[in-house]
Parts: structure tokens; sequence; C-alpha cells
């Protein structure tokens, strides 16, 4: 049987995730999901593929309020729910209308990547749309790359991590869904799929960057994992590991949950 082993959430995009037992699922994705960004002084948005040690920073979620916290115990909190003076941020081609987080935050983030950064938030009234080569009209996503949702099964990673010299584990590759009992790379041929009350729709498997290269403890990037997914996953002219997925509407996961397949 396969069932729902992980839920992951990461609510400062490239930031480290979180790790639930249960979740609720709305519009965007896993509540509280990739609702803020760290953005350059232009409003580009900043990743692990610029900054590797954005992997060190650590969100805490405690109801309305985020805490974020740096190696050495510096630390800041922001309430989620507060406005902010209006920032425009772009991801990938999409140009988004987003809130400041403050100036406690921008400090906090300057300080900590020693270059000014600040920190956004998609308000809910903000509409982003997933993928649209893949994805379908009406789907939509907060900060995530192009789609609500990544899956990938611990088979695959068991799989992956054989032809490797070190150890690795899932948080390199960032999923919000982690799967047990199917076989590995299954997932790559899943089309329609429930999770305990939400359906969804395998829409792409995922191509990989550099920062599945990134160690997630001590935010430094390294080299090997990329280069044997190219040399064993390639499809398509890019480096798979795990499948994006959209779904049809708001429910409840929780860890143990039975994987539907069909």
């Amino acid at each position: 049987m396969i069932t729902l082993r992980a839920i992951w959430i990461y609510p400062v995009k490239s930031l480290c995730g979180v790790r639930l037992d249960e979740a609720r699922v709305d519009d965007r994705g896993v509540v509280g999901d990739r609702r803020f960004v760290v953005v350059d002084p232009r409003g580009r948005f900043v990743t692990q593929r610029e900054e590797p040690s954005l992997a060190r920073l650590v969100p805490r979620l405690d109801g309305d309020t985020l805490a974020i916290e740096a190696p050495g115990g510096a630390r800041v909190e922001l309430d989620v729910t507060a406005s902010g003076a209006p920032l425009e941020v772009t991801v990938w081609g999409d140009r988004v209308r987003a809130l400041d987080a403050g100036e406690a935050t921008a400090r906090f983030l300057g300080d900590y990547l020693g270059a000014p950064h600040r920190l956004a938030r998609m308000p809910k009234s903000t509409v982003r749309s997933a993928d649209p080569r893949d994805a379908r009209p009406g789907d939509r996503v907060a900060f995530q790359d192009g789609f609500p949702f990544l899956l990938a099964g611990e088979a695959s990673l068991d799989a992956l991590a054989a032809g490797l010299a070190q150890p690795i584990d899932m948080r390199r590759f960032r999923p919000n869904l982690v799967v047990g009992g199917a076989p590995a790379f299954a997932e790559d041929e899943w089309g329609a799929l429930t999770i305990g009350e939400v359906s969804f729709h395998a829409r792409k498997r995922c191509p990989r960057c550099v920062v599945v290269d990134v160690d997630p403890d001590r935010g430094e990037r390294g080299a090997g994992v990329l280069s044997e997914l190219a040399r064993t996953r390639t499809f398509e002219r890019a480096a798979r590991f795990g499948q994006n997925l959209v779904h049809d509407g708001p429910g409840h996961l929780r860890v143990g949950d039975r994987v539907r397949l069909g």
C-alpha cells in the first residue's frame, strides 16, 4: 500500500523546511507554503541558487507569528497578517504584487547575507497562475516555482542515493509530499491520484537545478547530486526528480493517508 509518509512546507521560499503531521490545503497548495520570499533591491526573488546559506535560516510558524532564526541565535519575528508597503516582486517571468515585511526583517536578512535584501509576503488578494505550459487554467500558486505541489518517493531517493559516494536525505529536493510503498520512480508515470481528502493530477516530472547540491545543514554547495541525476535521470533535456502536482480543491492531509491512484 502506498501511503503519505511526510508533509513539508517552506514558509519562506528557499529557507529551511518545516515538517508537519497534518496540514490544510487551500487554492495555492499546503497552507503556509511559500507565502514569503526573499528579494534583492530590485525586487527579484532570491533562492539557494544564488545564496546557498539561506538553507540555514529556520522559519517557525506559531499562529500568526513567523519567526526566522539564524545560526548563532539572531532572530526576527513578524506578524503574518500585518499589512505592509506594496512591493512588486519578480519570480521567474511573473511580476507579482506583494507586501513588504518591514525594516526589522530587512535588517536581519541584510546582516545575515551581507547585502541588502528584503522579505515579501503574498497577500490573499494576489492571484498568480501556475505554470501555463503544463498546469490548467485556474491553477494557482504562491511563490512556488510553478506548481502548488511537489511529490517525491522514498524509494526514488534510495535509488538515487545508491549511486552517490555520500548519503543524502530528502531535504535537498524540497518536496511537499513524500510517499512510501511504491517502487523507485513509480511517480514518474502517475496521472490522477487522491491522498486523504484531496485529489491531485501529476503534470510534470520536476526539472532539478544546483539547489540539490546544497548541503541543507551547512548551507554550502557541493557537487555530485545534480551530476548523478543528469547521468541517470535526464528526460527532455533536463535532470528530473519528483512530480509536480496540481489539485482540485481544498482539503486536509495527514501523514499515514493512503495514496489511491487513478
